[in-house]
């Protein structure tokens, strides 16, 4: 009802149910693929990440979720070595799905582009040659700036004290906006990087997700249409939906969204949603005739 109309969920087991219950249409909902779950034994080899990766697979994941590094609430610092990351790809890649790596650290994010990892998501301490390197390596780069340490802090009572939710991870994490927003910035100065709109929403911020775009126009300085295309167009083709969805096109599914105001000159107008419309199907609609 947000406006989305297809989402990836990176990730837990109940998404298969829920992903399987919304194409039944007994549930209203996105489209949703999902990792089912995420990856990150520090002390694991290059077979165990290989078997992890058939596995959930097997289990239905479309998308193998990484997490080559720390939190940013813990300082963001690679975890998994460079050949595990390697496996994990290469397996996933046989496997015919794509490879999601949570990285923040500089050398965690040439680390999933050299092994041809599909996305990297958050990146806040890249510099100028980890950018370059995925530009010149396909790596679809996921930066997350405007919903999700903000989410966290609107909500900081809800998440304080659990795992690494603490005083001083909430600083860190307050602390690196800024990195990401820098980041973020820099990506757009090279032709040729896919900069891909992802929210790394959490609870609390489901419904929001607009939030990203907005603050990517707002404070990052991205033109508004790039920043749309970057949640549609470009996103499909990240997720390999490009020849179905993500465009409006003969031959595509009638995926469509219409909001109040004109978000090239107002983009706040993309939280104004009156129309939703997936597969064809209408499930919203408040335009006034």
């Amino acid at each position: 009802m947000a406006g989305f109309t297809t989402v990836q969920s990176i990730g837990a087991a109940p998404d298969r149910r829920l992903r399987e219950e919304i194409m039944r249409g007994r549930i209203v909902g996105p489209r949703i693929m999902t990792s089912l779950g995420s990856f990150a034994d520090t002390m694991a080899s290059p077979d165990q990440i290989r078997r992890y990766v058939r596995a959930m697979v097997a289990a239905g994941a479309e998308v193998v979720k990484v997490y080559a590094s720390k939190s940013s609430r813990e300082g963001g610092a690679q975890t998994l070595s460079d050949v595990t990351v390697q496996a994990a790809c290469d397996e996933a890649r046989r496997a015919g799905v794509r490879t999601w790596v949570h990285a923040h650290a500089a050398s965690a994010v040439r680390a999933a582009a050299l092994a041809g990892c599909t996305a990297v998501t958050h990146g806040t301490q890249v510099t100028d040659t980890e950018l370059g390197l995925m530009a010149a390596r396909g790596t679809y780069f996921e930066p997350n700036i405007g919903l999700v340490v903000q989410n966290y802090v609107e909500n900081k009572p809800r998440f304080l004290g659990i795992r690494t939710f603490d005083e001083d991870g909430f600083r860190r994490m307050e602390a690196s906006l800024p990195l990401a927003v820098a980041a973020f910035r820099r990506s757009l100065q090279y032709p040729g990087l896919k900069v891909i709109m992802g929210t790394d929403a959490t609870a609390g911020a489901h419904g929001q997700n607009a939030r990203e775009i907005i603050y990517r126009v707002k404070e990052g300085g991205q033109a508004p249409m790039d920043a749309i295309r970057a949640a549609t167009s470009l996103n499909a083709e990240a997720l390999r939906l490009g020849d179905s969805v993500g465009a409006i096109a003969t031959g595509l599914q009638a995926d469509l969204i219409a909001v109040e105001g004109n978000p090239l000159t107002d983009i706040d107008a993309l939280r104004k949603v009156v129309f939703v419309m997936r597969a064809g199907k209408v499930y919203k609609n408040m335009i006034k005739p």
